[in-house]
């Protein structure tokens, strides 16, 4: 034994392929250590540790080029899957840390612990999208989901500590239908490597066919609550409602992207081998859950809802992309709804106000005739919302037309149809409003009190991108393809 491990080499861990975890994870340590031996320090010092940190990892990630690394026992992967996610984590990560810098401040920027968390958040994300083990991935899963809890809860609201509560109690529940997929997969091929699992699987001729069938059920059910496909989805209205607005935001983004990669890399290879009825399984997810999240968004009262169940509809869209084995249109989507959905939670949080309580805060009525009171702020915000609704030629529309290009080209027509229909239905809310917003009186006098220098920086470069995408798709197709060539 003491003489195996001592063959093994630096070299051959390949610690480099863990260094963007490590960055964050040393300044993660690095903030709680400062305020253990300095109390009081201002959230705007934690801020700039914070984004000093996550920016290291961004640059790290940039170095590597297009080429895969292997390393840490070949548990981790750092493929282009892998670098374009971490690009996308760490960006939204550091807009995200910006939005704490409002005017305005919170219970939970007055502690170090919260930007720490952020840290350890973004590092269990990265760690779930850099490898095809099992084990780790769910190590990553439960760093990232312990400390969102958290952040959640310290919002220090009524509601926040229902929401924290709630996606808990959820959480668990997804945790251990994980683990018990994880093991019945284990159980079957010895292995807890994702290409040596399907491999040996394949290899047997998909045999015993009901183990398989309740493993990959059981996964489907804990990714399902982290996408919050339907009917997995209860947790994800409340949840919205009761976080902070960036961090709502940050939910409806980050942790989808990590979660669709795990899905990526366990159920597309048997969909690669044209496994059935996994996907007549994800058929089945992607028009329910757009369908259905779509027509309760229809209803909502409250902007913050409408925008959980909007989320909702695009995972079911992003689906569609995995089920067509769309690996760059699905990223290609990602990159450009990530932005125009960060700054619509954006610009709701620059228009916090401590005048209001929690159930009017964002309700549709407090937006009325809002074009009278703050036009700058309600043109942006129909900027958002036409953009989320599709219309061209704002950015989601062509993340939208590239998913709906590969969906037609493998040969899913009639899932086409489907989707037009849904994003039909969709212009229907998000253009309730603009309605609002632009034609009704207005009935309280908004103003943006909680805006910032930081806040305002964040709303102006996702408005520019939404704005721009006409310019910008080319080169965000370019980068897409320089990590995942065709």
């Amino acid at each position: 034994m003491q003489e195996n491990i001592s063959l093994i080499s630096l070299e051959s861990l390949n610690l480099f392929t863990l260094m963007p975890m490590i960055i964050l994870c040393v300044g993660a340590l690095f903030i709680i250590c400062v305020d253990i031996f300095k109390k009081g320090l201002a959230r705007g010092f934690y801020a700039a540790l914070t984004s000093f940190f996550l920016i290291g990892a961004f640059i790290f990630i940039l170095t590597l080029g297009n080429q895969d690394e292997v390393g840490f026992f070949d548990m981790i992967l750092i493929d282009g899957m892998s670098k374009l996610s971490q690009i996308a984590i760490l960006a939204i990560s550091l807009l995200f840390t910006q939005l704490m810098l409002c005017k305005r401040e919170f219970a939970e920027h007055k502690f170090a612990e919260y930007f720490a968390l952020l840290l350890f958040m973004t590092a269990g994300f990265a760690f779930m999208v850099s490898t095809t083990n099992l084990i780790l991935m769910f190590i990553g899963l439960e760093t990232a989901s312990l400390s969102l809890y958290t952040m959640i809860a310290m919002h220090n609201r009524k509601k926040a500590i229902e929401a924290a509560l709630k996606y808990f109690t959820m959480g668990a529940a997804a945790s251990g239908f994980y683990a018990f997929g994880a093991m019945l997969l284990y159980a079957l091929s010895a292995s807890v490597d994702i290409n040596e699992i399907v491999m040996r699987l394949s290899d047997r001729g998909f045999s015993p066919m009901l183990g398989i069938l309740g493993a990959l059920t059981l996964m489907l059910g804990a990714i399902g609550f982290k996408l919050s496909l339907i009917p997995f989805h209860t947790w994800m209205p409340d949840v919205y409602e009761g976080s902070a607005a960036p961090l709502a935001g940050y939910i409806s983004i980050v942790p989808k992207i990590a979660a669709f990669i795990v899905v990526v890399r366990i159920f597309e290879p048997f969909i690669a081998l044209d496994t059935a009825w996994v996907e007549n399984i994800f058929y089945i997810f992607a028009v329910v859950t757009m369908t259905l999240s779509n027509l309760m968004a229809l209803v909502q009262t409250d902007i913050k809802r409408m925008l959980a169940f909007s989320s909702i509809s695009h995972a079911a869209f992003i689906l569609c992309a995995v089920l067509a084995e769309a690996d760059n249109a699905m990223f290609i989507y990602w990159i450009l709804f990530m932005f125009t959905n960060i700054g619509a939670f954006a610009l709701l949080w620059a228009n916090n106000s401590s005048s209001y309580n929690e159930s009017f805060q964002y309700s549709f009525s407090r937006f009325s005739g809002l074009i009278k009171t703050a036009p700058v702020t309600a043109i942006l915000m129909a900027l958002f919302m036409l953009s989320l609704a599709g219309i061209p030629p704002f950015s989601v529309f062509w993340g939208k037309i590239y998913i709906m290009s590969a969906v037609i080209n493998s040969g899913y027509i009639f899932l086409a149809v489907i989707m037009a229909v849904n994003s039909a239905i969709a212009v229907y809310y998000y253009l309730k409003l603009i309605v609002y917003m632009f034609l009704k009186q207005p009935e309280t006098k908004i103003y943006a009190n909680n805006a910032s220098f930081a806040v305002s920086i964040v709303v102006g470069i996702t408005a520019a991108i939404t704005l721009t995408a006409v310019l910008l798709v080319e080169f965000v197709v370019v980068l897409v393809r320089y990590f995942l060539p065709l």
